[in-house]
């Protein structure tokens, strides 16, 4: 009879529909096993990776330390050079002073030489 029939769903029809339904509930649970192996994977890689970056980042910072504190040296010996000057301007005028001293002295001590002949015996 016709009602039977209908009452009585077709078995591939009814297997499509059991499978549907089995892969929807299934799918969340599917999709949460696959994100978290692939976690599990990569997490040390990533880990690693951090570890590395933060490294590297105390590196830069301690050559951008040196760099800077070897710029500061160059800026500060530059700027020393207007003392350097001062100094050796100083320095040379010291010299000529102690030349004119020493002039000075030589005559005062060859003048009074020259005018007391030797003793004659």
């Amino acid at each position: 009879p016709p009602e039977q029939e209908m009452a009585k769903p077709p078995a591939p029809l009814t297997d499509k529909f059991t499978e549907s339904m089995y892969v929807l509930a299934n799918e969340p649970s599917v999709a949460l096993y696959r994100l978290q192996e692939h976690v599990r994977r990569s997490l040390p890689e990533l880990a690693q990776h951090k570890s590395d970056m933060q490294s590297w980042e105390e590196q830069s910072q301690g050559a951008i330390y040196t760099v800077e504190y070897a710029c500061s040296a160059i800026k500060n010996m530059t700027d020393s050079s207007v003392y350097f000057k001062s100094i050796d301007s100083l320095l040379k005028h010291a010299i000529a002073m102690k030349d004119q001293l020493n002039a000075a002295q030589g005559r005062s001590t060859v003048a009074p030489q020259a005018k007391n002949p030797p003793a004659s015996s």
